[in-house]
């Protein structure tokens, strides 16, 4: 029999790389998805005949057990969540009943429906927020700066909980920002490589950004979803960073994508706005992953500048269609 797992926000960038992952390993892939107005697929097309999809809802605990019932999952991967922190000021109850609260809602789901499943938990390294040490580590204290950064710390310790209260198999992966094609375009890598490969198809004259020296430790979201599938593959459940203990800023960002985009100086096409930088800026995330590598054999195997450069190359091959 092959195993069978349950990813919620199948349709997102990490939903999506998990999923074909998975089929690689012979699953058989459940994804949950909300019914709303907007809901795009384009992400898990190419693999739409080879998954089956449920609507669902992380605010609607029927719908979770009734999810968890028809897909008889043996791994869930909860990675839907209000993914963007800057919406979560603007819409920060949400974000909690989401991010936060909606965690809860699945543990009791599993608990009632499946509780021999493992659970993987999609924690943040926002949660780190005005970091109290550098690098960061599963040791290192909490303190989140926005409202997705403390409705991630609640889905964290509610993990935590149900995994020492109830004995199941729930763990967190502690995942820094990962980028890939995939990335939305509200994210700033994303939105570097696509006006790079706009500005150089002549379809857009500039790009507005705001702190260029905001620093994050990127990673690419494929090699990620890889350390996601390793943790449920532990007889122990635990939490990991998964990192690459290495940062750059967004200025490095922009260089790379206009040099990989053949328009040289990008300063002539950056215009800097002030209203675009955050409320509260997280200080220097970067993680140390050495715990991941020592148990499950992980480590980043793309770098930043590869990473950077295979984003614009897709972005230019998108445009040109």
């Amino acid at each position: 029999m092959p195993k069978s797992a349950l990813i919620t926000g199948i349709t997102g960038q990490d939903g999506s790389y998990l999923a074909e992952l998975l089929l690689e390993h012979g699953y058989e892939v459940h994804g949950m998805v909300r019914r709303s107005s907007t809901e795009k697929f384009d992400r898990i097309e190419h693999i739409r005949d080879r998954i089956t999809l449920h609507q669902g809802d992380l605010l609607d605990q029927r719908s979770l057990v009734d999810t968890l019932r028809a897909s008889t999952p043996d791994e869930i991967y909860n990675l839907a969540a209000m993914s963007y922190v800057a919406t979560s000021w603007v819409q920060p109850t949400l974000t909690a009943e989401f991010t936060g609260v909606g965690v809860t809602r699945i543990l009791e789901a599993m608990r009632e429906v499946c509780a021999e499943a493992r659970f993987y938990q999609a924690s943040s390294s926002e949660m780190f927020g005005k970091v109290l040490e550098v690098p960061q580590t599963e040791a290192t204290p909490f303190y989140p700066r926005s409202p997705y950064g403390v409705a991630k710390a609640y889905g964290h310790f509610i993990t935590v909980n149900y995994r020492e209260s109830y004995d199941l198999h729930a763990t967190s992966g502690i995942l820094f920002n990962h980028e890939s094609p995939r990335r939305g375009l509200e994210f700033v890598t994303r939105k570097i490589t696509w006006h790079a490969a706009a500005i150089k198809l002549g379809k857009l004259k500039r790009l507005g950004l705001g702190n260029l020296d905001a620093e994050r430790d990127w990673g690419y979201a494929k090699d990620y979803v890889e350390a996601m599938w390793l943790m449920l593959q532990q007889d122990r459940a635990e939490d990991y960073v998964i990192a690459t203990n290495r940062t750059n800023s967004v200025r490095e960002c922009v260089e790379i994508a206009f040099d990989e985009a053949g328009l040289g100086d990008w300063e002539p096409y950056v215009d800097l706005d002030p209203n675009m930088v955050r409320p509260a800026e997280v200080d220097q995330l970067i993680g140390d992953y050495s715990k991941a590598e020592r148990d499950l054999g992980w480590k980043p195997q793309t770098s930043f500048e590869d990473l950077i450069r295979l984003m614009v190359r897709s972005d230019l091959e998108l445009l040109s269609r």
